[in-house]
């Protein structure tokens, strides 16, 4: 009693200072109000009373022992966890009970059921549970469960409840949490693990992720501009238009969005079955301050992350190399990361493509390809799209526009378009610019492949460039916006040896792409420069160590690629054909530390 009566004294005085906390805000432009404000008398007892609570904590440990008085072990100490505005746990209930918990699906998980990796999937069977409720885990091995404790929301996936495993969780007893301190019964323990043992799923590699970006997701930049910021609402409309993911923007270089990206947004979207990806956009400035805030989205319930890498990191390998290491640390090697930027990989070859999208970096590939912002059809930004990133090797879920005034009709093309160069997901930009027949475009039912005629190039996209922000993915640089004859000039070069991927792959390499639609391949000859360059002599490097990483195509690379076209009966021509970057993309690259200097090219 003695405690609850100090518990419940200094909570009145956090409260105090909490509800006097609109009245200090108004206060803080002046110095001199502040510290009268903070010098009351109100606030000197607390700190008085604090000192009293401290004291007494010994006395108070000798006389109730842990487990004492029929309090459950597992939330004994519970009421001395930090302070996070929530009541702790204290009063089991029998109408939620937790039955059941196990790991899914069976190819990322252990024989074990109850082992399960850092952001993995559990399955909750039991009485009375719903989606959105909360999930409290243990913070350290074997912990109490406490108002601090990492907490994740079920999702209705199907008739199943499940919930994503929070990167903070460890091992031990989990519980659901109620209102007024109230909570479920325990189940476990569950073992938290880094990486599960004898998963089938490969390093580096998560399905999961990958079905969060099938499908048809929307972007959002402001969600207080999207229907208003009422929630359900957003919800609504997106399961109208047949959308499954929302990608939300969760922090601009090194300032998070806190009002906008939070884990109540994420829990509420999840309760009305919708996914939830956050996105940030980068500049390369502050690499480790970026990373900190990207791995705080995915604590904060992220189904998977996307970089929005763009024009400010051209040139910035080191930069990348740093924010990615950073991330990685935080997140694990096996969390769903995805890159989104600019479209046209040619227009831009000092880009680090290599590093984002290379070992270590994002499994899925999101290019910007905003057909009338750049001034080309539909087919045209395909063309050129898949030519220079489809050899980086990672799926490519396409990025659209249903701003700038395009068509219905337009956007129908880019999703039937998507389909026949084998995505099996779409997005586009933005929630907050998209009209009516937009919508309705992203609604309408697609009849499979090979029941209609083939896509028309005849279809352009008229119109120029719009005026963005440079701060989103809607915005494309100067270069990646040039006239649709640049483009086409940029394509043609680049792209003179077209092949279908599928045949590359046949060969024993190749891109992780399979197409309907054939796609080229990057034609590169004596002169040529940039990271799709770079990406090359990596993987030639791997057979030939000699070979330089510079980005230059120059006579000795020239001579070492004919060497390695000969060793494996590729007709000796020097120049990266088909066959060439089959056999290069079977290798792995060799890793290269840019901390210094950037490619020569």
């Amino acid at each position: 009693m003695l405690a609850r009566n100090f518990q419940l004294s200094a909570g009145l005085c956090v409260d105090k200072r909490q509800r006097s906390g609109e009245a200090a805000s108004r206060l803080e432009k002046s110095p001199q109000a502040t510290g009268a404000f903070l010098r009351t008398a109100w606030h000197k007892r607390c700190r008085r009373l604090a000192a009293a609570v401290a004291a007494a904590v010994p006395c108070l440990a000798a006389l109730v022992p842990a487990g004492a008085a029929g309090q459950d072990p597992r939330t004994h100490g519970a009421l001395g966890g930090e302070a996070s505005g929530a009541e702790a746990p204290s009063t089991e209930v029998s109408s939620v009970r937790i039955g059941a918990v196990s790991c899914v699906p069976a190819a990322q998980c252990s024989p074990d059921p109850r082992q399960v990796a850092k952001h993995g999937t559990l399955l909750l069977e039991g009485e009375g549970l719903s989606a959105g409720m909360a999930v409290a885990f243990p913070r350290t091995p074997g912990d109490n469960i406490t108002s601090s404790s990492p907490v994740a929301h079920l999702r209705q996936e199907g008739s199943n409840l499940e919930l994503t495993v929070p990167l903070r969780a460890r091992s031990g007893y989990i519980t659901v949490l109620l209102r007024d301190g109230q909570h479920s019964n325990f189940a476990g323990p569950i073992e938290v693990l880094p990486r599960v043992p004898n998963s089938s799923a490969p390093e580096g590699v998560s399905p999961e992720g990958s079905s969060t970006l099938e499908g048809q997701g929307m972007w959002i930049w402001h969600v207080s501009a999207s229907d208003g910021g009422d929630i359900a609402a957003i919800a609504a409309q997106a399961h109208a238009a047949g959308v499954g993911t929302l990608f939300i923007k969760s922090s601009d270089g090194s300032q998070r969005w806190f009002s906008q990206f939070s884990p109540e947004l994420v829990a509420q979207l999840h309760a009305d079955g919708l996914k939830v990806c956050a996105w940030q956009y980068v500049y390369g400035t502050h690499p480790a301050a970026e990373a900190a805030l990207g791995a705080r989205a995915v604590d904060d319930g992220a189904d998977c992350l996307v970089i929005d890498a763009e024009a400010q990191y051209e040139g910035r390998y080191a930069a990348a190399q740093r924010y990615l290491a950073d991330l990685r640390a935080k997140i694990g090697a096996a969390y769903p990361l995805g890159l989104t930027s600019l479209a046209y990989v040619f227009q831009h070859p000092a880009f680090p493509y290599s590093v984002f999208l290379g070992p270590g970096g994002a499994q899925f590939n999101l290019p910007q390809m905003y057909w009338k912002d750049i001034g080309v059809s539909v087919n045209s930004v395909f063309a050129t799209t898949y030519a220079g990133n489809d050899v980086y090797g990672r799926p490519i879920f396409p990025l659209g526009q249903t701003f700038g005034g395009v068509s219905a009709g337009e956007v129908l093309h880019f999703r039937r378009d998507a389909l026949q160069y084998g995505a099996t997901g779409t997005s586009f930009w933005d929630f907050e610019e998209t009209r009516s027949s937009g919508w309705g475009a992203l609604a309408e039912p697609l009849a499979p492949l090979g029941s209609s005629a083939p896509l028309s190039s005849s279809t352009t996209a008229s119109g120029g460039v719009g005026a963005v922000s440079s701060d989103t993915p809607a915005s494309a640089s100067a270069s990646a916006s040039a006239s649709a004859s640049a483009s086409a000039s940029a394509s043609a070069s680049a792209s003179a040896s077209a092949s279908a991927s599928a045949s590359a792959s046949a060969s024993g390499g190749g891109p992780a792409n399979t197409h309907v639609h054939a796609v080229a391949q990057p034609d590169l000859g004596l002169g040529a420069k940039g990271d799709p360059v770079l990406w090359m002599q990596e993987h030639l490097a791997r057979a030939i160590p000699a070979q330089e990483t510079t980005g230059r195509f120059n006579t000795a690379t020239r001579r070492n690629l004919i060497a390695f076209q000969s060793a494996h009966a590729i007709a000796p021509s020097g120049r990266t054909n088909a066959a060439t970057w089959a056999a290069l993309l079977a290798l792995s690259p060799v890793a290269v530390d840019w901390t210094g200097s950037p490619p020569k090219g």
